[in-house]
């Protein structure tokens, strides 16, 4: 699957929901359905700059695709990680690095997160990018 129909998966799935309410108990299945991240990755270097809460991202390189594991303290935060994860793991970094992250603006997700949120989010897709940047130079 695409970056772009992973991306229009997720927005399949959430236009089943008008309620801004159902769609933040999906994140909150989406976080708690997330892999465990091993406790050796949750360290200082995988931890996120600029996020409120505290979030965990491990980038490991497979056979030339990136493959993200992730863990977070907060509940709609892990699952905002974990639907990046989805799109975004099992590419190559210049899939990665080229993508347009659409899913996040159609689903509304930016409009109906808090300021640090959004900063967050921003900071997580930031994070993502430059794993995707650093491996490609290697």
């Amino acid at each position: 699957m695409t970056i772009n129909e992973a991306q229009d998966a997720v927005i399949e799935e959430f236009s089943d929901f008008s309620d801004w309410m159902d769609k933040y108990q999906m994140l909150i299945d989406l976080g708690n359905d997330l892999e465990p991240l091993a406790e050796q990755y949750k360290n200082e270097q995988n931890l996120i700059d600029g996020c409120q809460s505290r979030v965990w991202l491990q980038c490991d390189n497979v056979d030339g695709k990136l493959v993200f594991t992730a863990d977070s303290d907060a509940l709609i935060t892990k699952g905002i990680i974990a639907l990046l994860i989805r799109v975004l793991s099992h590419h190559t970094a210049q899939e990665i690095i080229d993508s347009d992250l659409y899913f996040i603006d159609k689903i509304g997700l930016r409009q109906h997160l808090s300021p640090t949120r959004s900063n967050g989010l921003l900071s997580m897709v930031t994070k993502i990018k430059a794993y995707a940047v650093a491996f490609s130079m290697k």
